[in-house]
């Protein structure tokens, strides 16, 4: 494999609380030298900056509601938008459902672009339970009730199972075993991706 095979990774990662999402998220944009493209992070940053999109979200937060899929659209292609991003990313935590997918899909194929592969870290119910049962005691979080996660992941599960019919048509869904240690996770996913065609940058 060249590394002429491809100069672009848009990606996106999915995976249930527990995963271990956002520690390969971090490895895989290094070896990509792509960024992370986190909806939390974003509305963080237009909050701080106190950006126009920032403000409108603000005022939604506190008035308890949740963020529009219009408005989290609009702050996903304005991050996506920046130089950084312009070889690519790894988008995590959206798009969430269908409505969301098809936004993306119509701003990036205005740029004549579309998604290079879903990155599915497929770890069995019963080992997230146990994984963000162990966390919440080390890190003494008391809110993290079995109750609490198990609710959670059934909204993930529902939330991510009509995204993932969507993306695995389009046949661009690469289903990680996500048990093992940190390193063999993160290598089976650079085997999966370069099956694609798509090139590391960096060692990580």
């Amino acid at each position: 494999m060249t590394a002429s095979a491809t100069s672009t990774a848009r990606l996106l990662i999915v995976g249930p609380q527990g995963s271990g999402k956002g520690t390969q998220g971090v490895r895989i944009a290094a070896a990509y030298d792509i960024p992370v493209v986190s909806t939390g992070d974003i509305f963080r940053a237009n909050i701080k900056e106190g950006t126009p999109l920032g403000k409108q979200v603000t005022a939604i937060l506190d008035a308890g509601d949740l963020v529009s899929d219009e408005l989290t659209g609009a702050l996903v292609r304005d991050r996506l938008s920046q130089p950084d991003a312009a070889s690519g990313f790894l988008l995590d935590g959206y798009p969430r459902n269908a409505a969301q997918v098809s936004d993306l899909d119509g701003f990036l194929g205005e740029q004549g672009a579309a998604l290079d592969a879903v990155i599915l870290l497929d770890v069995p119910r019963e080992e997230s339970i146990a994984r963000l049962t162990l966390r919440a005691t080390e890190q003494g979080r008391t809110d993290d009730t079995p109750e609490a996660i198990a609710h959670r992941l059934d909204i993930y599960e529902a939330q991510t199972a009509p995204i993932l019919d969507a993306y695995g048509a389009r046949g661009i869904v690469d289903t990680i075993d996500g048990v093992g240690s940190l390193d063999e996770i993160t290598e089976r996913i650079f085997a999966a991706l370069a099956l694609r065609g798509l090139v590391r940058t960096a060692a990580v």
